[in-house]
This record gives structure tokens, sequence and C-alpha cells, in this order.
């Protein structure tokens, strides 16, 4: 049953009943009260009227119970109103002369009773003032933690027996969740452990890069152990009031601890746990207290018996160093990027009720995909979905996962876009530039794509397939880097004698290669094995400013080193460039007439073993294969959704009785085909039943 019925309906009633009291008082303030007529009044004072009574001058007069006012006409027919002071006594007018002279006839009174309608106006300002405080109280409470005056309520969301993702729905994480099964094996069985006189950990912070699948494990953590888990991210703890923060944390684990055992996963918890230090508002700033609350709670002088804390945070550097000690988060779990066996297995999650064709394989997908993090993976699976669907497809191909990979990496297709011969002249040098240079290097990973269409804010690009995952990278294969980088303004200025804005980007990352080489891992023998990158990050809390930790001496000497470094590379991408200026020369005309060329055709291109015609010939022979089998598929969804609102339009009408004209004209009313195939079949049998009773 829904609980907010009832408020709902008391906030409806009360509406009305405001609105029906206002128009009350309208209409009796327009009415005149009980007492109103066409002519003037005149305001009588109190003396006046006694004189005209005793002289016989008043004509009528209508008394109201529980009144000072009387009201009346003169002999004349003036109208007149007076308000005897509360000073008099009114019963003395009414004994010394309205009950005489009504008895001798001379004057007309008329007792008016005070009705319900009138006590009720009179307590109408204070009735509305009492709805309105009660309507706004409520609506300032909001029936829940979310109102304004609940707002030192947590906003924690809490599910129990909803929660249906377990461990076998996590894939790539093996180490991870048998790290994690210690915790659910705590949940399950905390007597085991505390006769081995052992602490679990209160606290486990999931440390890794954004899309790795830290809250999915944590709810899987929770599904696994079968018990209620609150989730809430780190920034719904600060609001605007003072004191809100804290006063959420204590909600929050008192509601956890009616509920224990439980999890209380924090998302984000950079938002509330940085580092104390510097910053604005010092001790009296709101995200510290509510981080020394935090600290209090789960190391305090409560003990939180059964309640295990997950949080993740792709900036652990920033959390302050209280947080992490032992007690609190006494376990870090660094979830990082997949590597290609991980890469398969999500593949293999994210694939299951989708219909792929048979030749696809994960392993392919899976080394296509290095540096991918689930997210990744799953989202390059639904954008093939979509792209199967856009095209009225049934099965999702090999081609629509290569045209999704793309798309998560670098945007889609911007095929409308008007590109001037120029332009696009000048597009397909500058990736030939990066394309050959890449091919040139020994031991490099192949190119596995380029071209010239725009792609999100890319003119074009060159996209390179490693051979396998890398977690360090060598000086060597850093210089190879820059190398790449430079090729396409390198390009530009040989072989179209001009440069460009294009390189903008290839250039700002090449310089910051050559930067961390010098600075940050010691690559350079002018500057030395010295680590002079700026490590502590600018953040709210601690400092405002960077400061460079050395002097202006040695900067200018890091300056000097990272452009000899940059003059080196460009110097040895003009050798590899004039080297193969045939090759440049081919790939180039090979853009400009194709767009796109792929590995194999690539690598065609660049040895000169086929032309162009017999590219652009075996192209279209692909496009054509393609286009059949996209039609076929087409076809089959459209028979299929003919045959579905065939058979819904059939079940719509089974057992409708239609009126139809018979041969004579007449109108015959019959049923359905199906409801007069099955009368006909049941009319047969009944007719041979009867010939057989009548032999």
């Amino acid at each position: 049953m829904n609980n907010k019925k009832g408020p709902q309906l008391f906030k409806g009633l009360a509406l009305y009943a405001v609105i029906f009291l206002v128009v009350i008082a309208i209409v009796s303030s327009v009415s005149g009260g009980f007492f109103a007529d066409d002519q003037s009044t005149t305001e009588l004072e109190y003396s006046d009227f006694v004189l005209y009574l005793e002289k016989g001058m008043v004509n009528e007069v209508i008394v109201k119970e529980n009144s000072l006012t009387y009201k009346g006409k003169l002999v004349d027919g003036t109208a007149f109103v007076v308000s005897v002071p509360s000073s008099y006594d009114a019963a003395v007018i009414t004994e010394k002369y309205l009950v005489p002279l009504s008895a001798d006839g001379v004057l007309t009174v008329t007792t008016v009773k005070a009705s319900a309608l009138s006590g009720l106006l009179g307590w109408l300002p204070t009735i509305l003032m009492f709805i309105l405080l009660i309507i706004m109280f409520r609506s300032l409470s909001g029936g829940g933690k979310g109102g304004v005056m609940n707002f030192g309520k947590s906003k924690a969301r809490m599910t129990k027996g909803e929660n249906k993702i377990t461990f076998e729905k996590v894939a790539a994480l093996e180490e991870e969740k048998q790290e994690l099964a210690e915790i659910v094996d705590y949940l399950k069985n905390p007597k085991k452990y505390k006769e081995m006189g052992a602490r679990i950990p209160r606290g486990v912070l999931l440390v890794g890069p954004p899309g790795t699948g830290k809250t999915y494990i944590s709810k899987a953590v929770a599904g696994e152990a079968d018990v209620p888990f609150f989730s809430i991210s780190g920034s719904d703890f600060v609001e605007m009031f003072v004191g809100v923060g804290a006063s959420r944390v204590r909600d929050l684990f008192a509601d956890a601890k009616k509920n224990s055992p439980c999890i209380v996963f924090i998302d984000e918890i950079d938002a509330v746990g940085r580092r104390r230090g510097a910053g604005i508002g010092g001790g009296n700033d709101e995200r510290e207290q509510t981080l020394n609350q935090l600290l209090v709670e789960m190391d305090g002088f409560d003990e939180n018996s059964g309640i295990i804390v997950l949080a993740a945070t792709n900036r652990p550097d920033v959390l302050d160093p209280a947080i992490l000690r032992p007690g609190r988060f006494d376990r870090q779990i660094v979830i990082s990027t997949p590597d290609v066996k991980g890469r398969e297995e999500v593949f293999a999650l994210y694939a299951k009720g989708k219909p792929l064709d048979e030749q696809i394989d994960m392993k392919v997908l899976a080394k296509r995909t290095p540096g991918f993090t689930p997210a990744d993976i799953e989202n390059t699976m639904n954008e093939a979905a979509l792209l199967t669907a856009r095209r009225n497809g049934t099965i999702i191909h090999m081609d629509d996962i290569e045209e999704a990979i793309t798309r998560v990496i670098a945007g889609p297709q911007k095929k409308s876009r008007v590109i001037s011969e120029k332009e696009k002249r000048l597009t397909a040098y500058h990736e030939a530039g990066h394309a050959v240079v890449m091919r040139s290097t020994e031991g490099g990973d192949p190119v596995h794509q380029v071209t010239i269409m725009p792609r999100g804010s890319a003119g074009g690009f060159t996209e390179q397939l490693p051979q396998e995952d890398r977690y360090y990278a060598t000086k060597t294969q850093m210089e190879e880097e820059i190398r790449h980088l430079l090729g396409g303004r390198v390009a530009e200025a040989i072989y179209l004698k001009d440069i460009s804005t294009g390189a903008s980007n290839d250039l700002e990352r090449a310089t910051k290669i050559a930067h961390d080489m010098v600075t940050k891992y010691g690559m350079s023998e002018a500057i030395g094995p010295v680590n002079y990158s700026d490590a502590d990050e600018v953040f709210l809390g601690r400092d405002f400013t960077s400061k460079q930790n050395y002097s202006e001496e040695l900067a200018s000497k890091i300056d000097a080193e990272v452009k000899s470094i940059i003059e080196a590379a460009y110097a040895e991408t003009e050798k590899i460039l004039k080297k193969h200026k045939k090759e440049i020369e081919r790939v180039a005309e090979a853009l400009l007439e194709m767009e796109t060329l792929d590995q194999e055709e690539f690598e065609a291109v660049f040895a000169g073993t086929k032309t162009i015609e017999e590219l652009k010939s075996a192209d279209a022979e692909r496009f054509a294969a393609r286009k059949v089998i996209e039609d076929e598929e087409a076809k089959k969804r459209a028979e299929k959704e003919a045959e579905e609102a065939k058979a819904a339009e059939k079940e719509k009408l089974n057992g409708v009785r239609v009126a139809i004209l018979d041969k004579d004209g007449k109108f015959v009313v019959k049923e359905n085909e199906d409801s007069a195939e099955d009368n006909q079949a049941e009319n047969s049998e009944e007719s041979s039943e009867d010939n057989s009773e009548n032999e």
C-alpha cells in the first residue's frame, strides 16, 4: 500500500477547506453581514439614537443576539446603524425603550439569532492561520527524510532482499573477490572469528580508476552475504547548513546499528574524506566536521559490531591519513583495469542476452580493446546493439562491434560535415605521416586503422593496436611515442610546405611525455635521476597554489632538456618521412579516395602490393555482401513484426461479433473467423449426431 496516499489526501482536503473558507469570507464581506439593502445607511451616535426613540422617530429596529450593534429605519425611511458603547448596558435600552414601544405598536422590533456560520466567520482568521501552519510544517518535513525539516537525516538508501548481484556476476576480479569473501564469511559466521580473537576489518577502501567496478562489486558483497545494504554518496553528507553532515553521519550509523549485521557503502568518499589542513574555515569547516564525525563512528567510543563500511574512490592521494589508519579503513583493495583475460570474461558477461554472430571471438575483442574498463566494454556492447537495431538487423556482427569500439574511443562519425578539398588533403597527409612513422618503427605496434573521416572533435585519426598489455614504459618506447605524435606535423611541413593547428593536441601530448621523462622519471642525463614533479596535486582543503620545488636556474635547464628531446624526435621523424616519400604519397592518395583504411588495406598500400582501384573493388564487394546480409536481416525483422502485429490484432478481435452484408444485401451478425470456424466445427458435430439419432 502506498503510504504517501494519506499525506497527499490530507493536503488536498486542507487546500479545499482553505478555499471554501476564503470564499465564505468574501461572500460575507460583499453581502454586508446580517443586514444589507440597496439604500444608503446613516451611522447614528448612541445619544441621537436614544433621543429618536424617546421622540418616536424610529420605525424599525433589528437586534442581533450577542451583539452591541443595532440596525433599523427611521419614520422617514432612512436606514441607520448604531453601535452601543461598551460602557453602556444594552439591556437598559431593551427594557426601557424597545419592549414598551414595541408593545404600543409604535416600533417594530426584530430579533435575529446568531448563526453557526457567523460564529465560524469570527474564527476564520485563526482557522486559516492554523491550516496554513499545518500545511507549511508538513511540506517542510516532507513526510520522510527528504524534507527541509529533516535535513539532518541520512539520505542513505537501504536495500534488503532486492539485491540479486552475486560474485558469479562479477567478472575479471578474482583476487578482489577472494579478499572480499572474507567479509562475506564474517557477516554469515561471526562466531568463528570471535572465538579466534580475530577482529574483522571495519572498513575496506576500494581504489581504482572510474568504471572498473568498485560500486558493482560492493553490491555483490551485499548480495552474497544477504544483508541490508546502505548506499550513499560522499556529497550527500555536506549541505549549506552547518552541522548537517555530522548529523547525517550519526543518523546513518544509527540506522545501520538497528539493521546490523549490514554493509554501509560510501561512494566517492573523497568528497568528505579529504586531508585536513590549511583550507577554508580550518577546524570549523563543515566538511571537516563531517569527517571528524565519520572518524568517531568508525573507531570512536561506540562499538559498531556487525557494521562493515565499504568506500570507493579514485583519488586515494587526497584522503586524510586518519581515515586510512588501522581500525578504520584497515584494508585497501586496488581495482585496476582488467588484463586481456579479464576483458575476455567481461565481454562474455555483457554478451549474454544479445544475438551475436557465431564468428565473433571474445579473445579477438579482448585484444582489440587494451585499456578498456568494464564500463567501457559494457558501453561498447550496448553501442553495437544500438547500431544493429538502427539498421533493422537481427544479429550483431563483428563490423558492428568494431564500429562501436571506434565510437567509444573517438566518437561517432560526422559524415554530413562539409570539408573542402584543401583541408581534406591536409588531413590525409597529416594522418599518413602518423601511420608511416608508426609502421616504420622496429618492434612497434601495427596500425589498425587510418581515417580522415571526422569523429568527435578530431578531423581524422590513426589508431594503433598494441600486441600486448603494458604496465610500464621504457625510455625508448616514450621516445617512439613522441615521434609518432610529431609525424603529422612533420608530414605537413615536408609535403605541403605549410603547417596547421591540427597538430596542437599532438604537440601538447608530446611535450607532456618529454616533461615527465625529465622531471618525473629521471630519464635525462643532464638533469639526473631526480624527481622534480609536483606530486601533491592542488585541491580544496590543503593548498591553493602549487609551489615549484626547484630553483629558477634548474627550471631553465629542465625547459632546455625538454626542448632538446622534442627537437631530437622531430629531426628523427623528418628522416623517417623523407626516407618513405613514396609510401606517404600512396597512403595519402588512398585516404583521399577511400577515406578509411583498415589494417590489411594500409599494409597493402604501404607495400605497394595493391592499387587503389583493386582496394576500392574489394571494398565494394565487401560492402555489397554486407548489404545483402543486412537486407535479409531487415526482411526477417519486418516479417517477424508483421506476424506479431497480426497475432496481436487477432487476439484483440477474438470473440468480437461483427455485422457483415450477405448475398441478399442484409446485415448478418457473425463472430470473427476463429470463432466462426469453431462454431462451424461444433455445428457439424451436432448435425452428425442428429443424423445418427434419426437413423
